[in-house]
């Protein structure tokens, strides 16, 4: 293959661009895991990522595994075989980890949602309500599904829990939501909440984490399900001294530490608040090519990516392609039932203005090279527009003329 100058422009919804100063953190000589100046390196990690879920009572685990790891955790220490779970399906994610619920042997009470929506917190309290024995006892909810672009109001959803009096534990994914958009563990009373590296805490795949609640750790004696390498017992014995029950991604712990230092350094309000005017400043663009978004109305709108809906009779997998081939820009793939129809701009992680209009233009300029009846420059201009009246961080105050 030929050498394509200049860098791949990576905007799929994870993984997501690392910083270099993250890059650099990881590439470190090999060391030994049970070293006594080991523990220097990752006690503080766990104090860090509490930070991220805003959670002072939840004891967080870190798990060599992607996010689905985590799911697995999060099932496995809190619940018994033929346990019954409600959750809302409506996206890939939603789906996988149902199927993921169903083949640990438990008893999943579905609710199916249109794509493009998300978790229903009214319907989800009217099944609390019905449950009058309290035989649910958890509630899954996927935060943010990449699939589709939507975003679900977890704190609407507690509230809906809380009103309906009823004790089921709650269980969140947030592999695309957490330290890209608002999440309060303490706050909406979660119970395990789940996520990964590879999102917006910019760094490789290859770690899960799972916040868990103290309500949820005092259930484990009675969790029957089978687990082992995910067994949060193991970690409970050996993470207070700073070590790991099996040799850890050392690297990727390094590349943690400094992930962490960065979202400190910008506070995570200013994080928020740049994921909410990028993301408003692609859904502009969207409007300026007369498209639309997967997600059926701005209630569902998810900060971190979004799921643009190809115009009929066009290929969305095929501008997905050529803006590969052509443009060197990564774009996220529709993904079963929206395969073919969306592509997706993921817009989370170690992103600014300049790499978004970046983006917006690649994905302009193959819509165009496929057929699709957009203006030229039409959406970066729309962007721009929204992103200079709304900077990202705060701007200092001009200068006095003298």
């Amino acid at each position: 293959m030929a050498r394509r100058p200049g860098k791949n422009f990576l905007f799929v919804p994870g993984p997501t661009n690392v910083p270099e100063r993250v890059l650099r953190a990881m590439m470190v000589s090999q060391e030994d895991h049970r070293s006594p100046i080991f523990p220097e390196l990752t006690k503080p990690l766990y104090e860090g990522l509490k930070k991220v879920y805003k959670s002072k009572d939840g004891q967080v685990f870190i798990f060599p595994s992607s996010g689905t790891g985590g799911w697995e955790a999060a099932l496995a220490n809190t619940l018994a075989p033929g346990d019954k779970v409600l959750t809302a399906r409506f996206g890939q994610f939603s789906h996988l980890w149902v199927d993921m619920a169903q083949r640990l042997g438990l008893d999943v009470q579905i609710q199916e949602e249109e794509w493009g929506t998300g978790a229903h917190e009214e319907k989800i309290e009217e099944a609390l309500v019905a449950d009058k024995n309290h035989e649910i006892k958890a509630v899954m909810v996927v935060h943010n599904e990449t699939a589709t672009g939507v975003t679900s109001n977890i704190g609407a959803i507690r509230k809906a829990m809380d009103a309906a009096g009823h004790p089921a534990l709650l269980f969140v994914d947030s592999v695309s939501g957490l330290g890209s958009i608002d999440f309060r563990f303490d706050e909406w009373k979660v119970d395990c909440a789940v996520s990964g590296s590879q999102k917006g805490l910019m760094l490789p795949a290859g770690l899960g984490f799972v916040c868990v609640s103290q309500k949820a750790l005092g259930l484990r004696k009675n969790a029957g399900l089978n687990k082992v390498y995910f067994d949060f017992q193991d970690h409970i014995n050996t993470n207070p001294s700073g070590y790991f029950p099996y040799t850890p991604a050392t690297n990727l712990l390094h590349g943690l530490r400094e992930s962490l230092a960065c979202i400190e350094e910008e506070g995570l309000e200013n994080i928020f608040r740049r994921h909410h005017v990028l993301a408003e400043a692609t859904r502009r663009a969207v409007d300026a090519w007369g498209l639309k978004l997967c997600a059926k109305s701005p209630r569902w709108h998810s900060d971190t990516v979004s799921a643009i809906l190809a115009p009929e009779g066009i290929d969305a997998a095929k501008i997905i392609r050529h803006a590969y081939d052509r443009y060197n820009l990564a774009l996220g793939a529709g993904l079963s039932k929206v395969a073919g129809r969306v592509f997706r701009i993921g817009h989370l992680g170690d992103l600014n203005e300049l790499m978004l209009l970046g983006a917006i233009a690649g994905a302009e300029l193959s819509m165009l090279d496929n057929g699709v009846k957009i203006k030229a420059g039409s959406g970066v201009g729309a962007a721009q527009e929204y992103l200079r009246d709304n900077p990202i961080e705060a701007q200092a105050a001009a200068p006095k003329a003298a």
